[in-house]
């Protein structure tokens, strides 16, 4: 059985863009050929590959289908790289995911200085670092900034460095919470700022200096930027970046938190991914701690 590599990327399509009117715009194709192409794939696969909601969503058939695809459309782009004809292709389109703080303080830098020399389309994907890898299993994305060091099925794993992180507080607040010090008996009273309510980090520091997490007033600013700034505003302490530490907080003491990032790709030969993983890993070995 071979699968069509047309009706593989219209899957692919409807996977991006969210419906299939929106895949029937970036095919140039009919709203009614996308549904045509669709079930033509289910019946010749057995399997349903789309649910056609809104968003559409993706069966696991269908992520294999969509890891084909971009695969494919990858390995293409390389072959005519490689025979000097792909200025006249469509410009690549790379989907990355990232963890929040990377994509706010060193993650992009990479990006751009590709950009300078290869004319690629970046879709990035931001998640917690725990469940980025998530995404290279279902085929969303090609690469990932992840703290599994463990490779996911079909790809291949590199360290990238150490983010670190330390708890910071606005002088005025730690004046106001933290009058005698940085107590158990403070911390339980103190606000602190989540980013969401996958983000484990504030409790760890806290379990750490014995105070559980659960009942402590909390504030969700779910932006890496806004979240240092909340912080830098007085509106609860938190666990900082060392690369977004501006100066005029106050270090609330303890052990910085250090969370390792690895990278990690599909496990395929392609010039222009391995040129992407270089630069990123020579941006995160100039800014992360070893």
């Amino acid at each position: 059985m071979r699968i069509d590599p047309d009706l593989a990327a219209t899957v692919a399509a409807v996977a991006d863009e969210g419906t299939l009117d929106a895949a029937s715009r970036v095919l140039r194709i009919t709203p009614s050929a996308v549904s045509q192409r669709l079930k033509a794939l289910e019946q010749q696969l057995g399997r349903v590959l789309v649910v056609r909601t809104k968003p559409a969503r993706l069966t696991d058939a269908g992520e294999a289908v969509v890891r084909l695809a971009r695969q494919a459309a990858l390995l293409e782009h390389d072959a005519l790289a490689g025979l000097g004809l792909d200025g006249d292709s469509a410009r690549p389109r790379i989907p990355l995911a990232v963890n929040a703080d990377s994509m706010a303080t060193w993650f992009l830098a990479p990006l751009a200085r590709l950009s300078r020399h290869h004319d690629i389309d970046v879709d990035l994907h931001r998640d917690d670092q725990n469940f980025t890898a998530r995404l290279l299993e279902s085929g969303t994305v090609m690469a990932a900034v992840t703290s599994e060091s463990s490779p996911v099925a079909g790809c291949s794993v590199s360290p990238l460095g150490v983010l670190e992180y330390r708890a910071m507080a606005e002088p005025r607040y730690a004046e106001r919470w933290f009058p005698g010090g940085v107590t158990v008996e403070a911390l339980t009273a103190a606000p602190f700022v989540d980013f969401d309510r996958r983000d484990t980090l504030q409790h760890e520091w806290l379990a750490a200096r014995g105070v559980a997490a659960h009942g402590v007033p909390r504030h969700y600013v779910p932006a890496s930027h806004d979240y240092a700034l909340a912080v830098r505003l007085g509106l609860g302490w938190g666990m900082v970046p060392r690369l977004q530490d501006e100066g005029g907080l106050i270090d609330l003491g303890g052990p910085p938190l250090r969370v390792a990032l690895y990278w990690q790709q599909w496990n395929l030969r392609s010039t222009l991914l391995d040129a992407i993983a270089a630069e990123v890993a020579a941006e995160a070995h100039c800014v992360l701690r070893p």
